[in-house]
């Protein structure tokens, strides 16, 4: 499953594209940091960054899209920043019939660590050992691109078959065991409630 996950901001957008096999393993496609100056006109920045999505949902084709939820913060001017990046992506993506999920941050950092309040340096660091990479992905918004693309293929992707033996829990990164587990509990949970009614 490819997934291109969006860090949606103004000044800096981050865009991460990655493959997510059935077991979970993750792979770098692409990343890439889309930066406007705040001395360029409102309308020339949303086209540069809308631009830039463009090509790459063309280059890459994903098969979804992810996309940081907007949530309230105290700087008006960044929250309505990354609300219209956030239109410029789903307008493209709707052009081109992807689905597309939104993910609060503290779903990303659930998923990609294990722990919803985990901070910065923990997540860039789990994004950069799920991927295998020599080094953490720079700036932050690569990384949080990048995290929420993983973060929407795990919970979007199936569990693979216990038959097949493809998946050793011993190899599972914390939070990859931690969302397992969590599936199952939830799978387990909702069993009782359906044969009840």
């Amino acid at each position: 499953m490819r997934v291109l996950g969006i860090d949606p901001g103004l000044t800096r957008c981050g865009v991460g594209i990655v493959d997510v096999r059935p077991d979970r393993t993750a792979t770098l496609v692409e990343v890439v940091v889309v930066r406007t100056p705040p001395t360029m006109p409102l309308e020339q920045r949303l086209l540069a960054v809308g631009d830039e999505l463009e090509r790459l949902f063309d280059a890459h084709r994903p098969a979804a899209v992810a996309i940081e939820r907007v949530f309230a913060q105290q700087n008006l001017n960044t929250v309505m920043g990354v609300a219209q990046v956030s239109g410029v992506a789903l307008h493209a993506a709707a052009k081109r019939g992807l689905p597309v999920a939104l993910h609060t941050p503290s779903e990303v950092k659930a998923a990609v660590t294990g722990y919803g309040s985990a901070d910065k340096r923990q997540v860039q660091a789990m994004v950069a050992r799920i991927l295998g990479l020599a080094e953490v992905p720079k700036p932050a918004d690569a990384a949080d691109a990048l995290a929420i693309a993983i973060c929407h293929a795990w919970r979007g992707a199936p569990a693979a078959p216990a038959s097949a033996g493809a998946v050793d829990a011993r190899s599972l990164t914390p939070a990859q065991a931690a969302w397992r587990a969590a599936e199952r509990s939830t799978r387990a949970s909702a069993v009782p409630r359906r044969l009840a009614k």
